[in-house]
């Protein structure tokens, strides 16, 4: 089905900092009906991953079809030493181009790709939730909490926990709020969302829509409201296996991340409140999306609109015992949960077991709006797997590739090459990542230096180097003979 052109509205939601495990089917026992109605209604997608493990450069990417090294936002726009405060205007974006065939683009919520750039410089009409370019409070919000009676400034939060024990010197991590659910941003968001909908409902228009609404979470701070903050019992939360992380054999940066990020003294039973928060936020937003899609049921939109769910990258939440993200490429943060329904192309219940990109969804949208993706986009639509082509999964390649480029932490450049039972990790500064993905789900043991992967190593290397070489990545005039010699050696 489709609008009166004969293209699809597209709804696209992407939430921040969501993990992948959390709505696969045997992921932890977290609640995500609405998400796991979208598996069922459409297609899940298994191996997704994001580019890269940063909001800026994700969504850059995003937007660009591009790699970060293509793009040049290498890290975060909003910090002292981000490489690049803004996305160059010459490059071509998926939302300027569906603009210009007579999309209607619409946009709420979390933008963070430039400082001085909003979704109106990309063809969006912006609806409000966010500031300009980070995840400050706006206006529009602080208004909304004002007419509620329930300022932000005037509530006092309770449960709240810092890393290095301290308000003072500590990042803030998670709390619960007394606050009613519909005082929260994510209400506010699926609210200025429902409000965009009627919109277009009401529209005359015979050219269709695409709107974005993009959460602020579950990044941190999980702040939550009851029924979620108590939704889960920390005694119940079980380790996650990589909990039992030494750090042997591993890149020295990352034991160093967790006295940078301070939670070097977090003990489980800090981790498991942290945890159960941050659950509790996730299954906020997945109700969230469920009274967004209930709209698109009511005005009557639901079988001429394709809905994608996706996050810009994951979370470690205690994983490897790691808080945030950063220069680690473990799962954790790099695979991303991504569904797509589309009624009348996808089948539903669909798996898809191809590896992705997170990026490739600029292609895709151009695609689902019988646009041409340009040339110079490093994405691949989706739309044949989408519709279920046979021979569609093997025309692609059997890897994904990802970096790393450093943030605050310092500037730190990492690639990565992942097969569905094989990840490599080059590490500019350090040693590299080897890791059986089948006999090592949890990526404790780097198996660089094994000499019984020996051939794997240096396979894997191949397709590193392939994927520098095809994406003309400016590292590729130097590494590819940095890992070719190792291997004679």
């Amino acid at each position: 089905m489709a609008d009166a052109d004969g293209r699809p509205n597209v709804l696209f939601v992407l939430t921040d900092q969501e993990r992948y495990d959390y709505s696969a089917p045997d992921g932890p026992p977290v609640e995500t009906e609405t998400i796991d109605r979208l598996s069922r209604e459409g297609i899940r997608f298994e191996r997704a991953v994001t580019p890269i493990s940063i909001c800026t450069s994700a969504r850059a990417s995003l937007l660009t079809g591009l790699f970060p090294h293509g793009h040049g936002m290498l890290n975060n726009s909003h910090e002292a030493d981000a490489i690049r405060a803004n996305l160059p205007t010459e490059l071509p974006t998926f939302s300027e181009l569906l603009a210009e065939s007579g999309y209607e683009l619409t946009y709420t919520g979390k933008w963070h790709v430039g400082d001085d750039q909003t979704p109106e410089d990309f063809g969006f009409s912006y609806l409000g939730g966010s500031d300009v370019h980070h995840d400050n409070i706006d206006e529009a919000f602080r208004e909304y909490r004002e007419e509620r009676g329930t300022t932000l400034e005037e509530t006092e939060l309770e449960d709240e926990i810092y890393t290095r024990g301290d308000e003072e010197s500590g990042t803030f991590v998670a709390a619960t709020t007394p606050v009613d659910v519909e005082d929260t941003r994510a209400y506010f968001l699926a609210e200025r969302t429902i409000d965009a909908i009627e919109a277009h409902a009401e529209d005359d228009r015979e050219e269709p829509f695409f709107h974005r609404a993009d959460f602020y979470g579950p990044h941190h701070p999980y702040v939550v409201p009851e029924p979620y903050a108590s939704m889960y019992d920390p005694a119940e939360i079980e380790r996650p296996d990589s909990y039992a992380e030494t750090y042997d054999g591993k890149p020295r940066v990352h034991e160093n991340f967790l006295h940078y990020r301070g939670v070097a003294d977090f003990d489980w039973e800090t981790w498991a409140e942290v945890i159960a928060k941050y659950r509790g936020f996730v299954t906020m937003i997945d109700d969230q999306l469920e009274r967004i899609l209930e709209s698109l049921e009511e005005h009557g939109l639901e079988e001429e609109t394709a809905v994608v769910h996706a996050s810009d990258h994951g979370d470690f939440v205690g994983g490897h015992r790691q808080f945030n993200k950063g220069p680690l490429m473990y799962d954790d943060t790099y695979r991303i949960p991504l569904q797509v329904r589309w009624p009348g192309v996808v089948e539903p219940g669909s798996v898809c077991e191809a590896p992705v990109h997170l990026h490739d969804l600029a292609a895709t949208f151009l695609e689902m709006g019988d646009l041409e993706v340009p040339d110079a986009f490093d994405a691949r639509s989706l739309v044949p797997l989408l519709e279920g082509e046979s021979g569609a999964a093997t025309e692609r390649p059997d890897s994904v590739f990802a970096q790393y480029h450093g943030d605050e932490f310092g500037l730190y450049t990492q690639r990565m090459v992942r097969t569905e039972r094989y990840k490599y990790v080059y590490n500019g500064p350090d040693v590299d990542e080897l890791y059986d993905l089948e006999a090592d789900p949890a990526e404790l043991q780097n198996l660089i230096d094994h000499p019984g992967y020996a051939d794997v190593r240096e396979a894997m290397r191949e397709r590193l180097v392939d994927w520098m070489e095809r994406t003309d990545d400016p590292n590729g005039k130097w590494v590819p003979d940095v890992l070719r010699e190792q291997d004679r050696n």
